[in-house]
């Protein structure tokens, strides 16, 4: 199964002519392209999916899919608080 995880960006920033960002998952940062949500910026929660912001969603969605991950125990490692909002970055 596939699955796109929320995340906060923490950084945006352009890598070989990509706008990229930084994503914070819970204490962990990866980078993303976020070419395809060009609407996303620092602040903003984004869906990830293999390394592809595919969409930005409202910090109320990113607590739903926190808890639904969470809920089906796919989020093993990551320190996720209840509120997104307390996701460092």
């Amino acid at each position: 199964m596939c699955l796109g995880v929320p995340g906060k960006v923490v950084e945006v920033f352009e890598d070989s002519g990509l706008r990229m960002g930084t994503v914070d998952f819970g204490g962990i940062r990866r980078s993303a392209c976020l070419t395809y949500a060009p609407e996303a910026g620092v602040g903003s929660y984004v869906v990830v999916h293999v390394g592809f912001a595919i969409s930005v969603v409202d910090e109320e969605e990113a607590a739903r899919s926190y808890a639904l991950l969470a809920e089906m125990g796919s989020l093993e490692g990551i320190d996720l608080p209840q509120n997104p909002e307390g996701v460092r970055g």
